[in-house]
């Protein structure tokens, strides 16, 4: 029996150590993939509230949301931790939410 928990002892530390060793890369792949299309989402919607027209501003929007999606993927493995990523793409999100909340509710162009 001390065998065989010996053995789920050695499994379990081996698995934490893996964990522990790539959970930053990890952590910024989840970033880069669903931060950053949460951020240009934001930010495609947000764009509605320009004063130009609606066609125009959802052109526009769309367009530079690819810009916006690459440039938090290359942020996101820029910056010195995981967590700076986070936190980077919450702040910018924060930024953008009036907008885009102020465009669902139908107060934009």
């Amino acid at each position: 029996m001390l065998v065989f928990a010996d053995r789920i002892s050695l499994r379990l530390q081996a698995f934490l150590s893996w964990c522990l060793r790539w959970s930053g890369l990890i952590s910024r792949i989840v970033a880069a993939l669903l931060g950053g299309y949460a951020l240009a989402a934001l930010f495609s919607v947000a764009v509605l509230a320009l004063p130009i027209s609606r066609p125009e501003a959802v052109l526009w929007g769309m367009q530079l949301a690819f810009l916006v999606y690459a440039g938090a993927v290359v942020w996101v493995f820029a910056v010195r931790s995981a967590t700076r990523a986070w936190v980077g793409l919450v702040v910018a999100a924060l930024v953008l939410l009036p907008l885009a909340l102020w465009v669902w509710h139908g107060a934009g162009a």
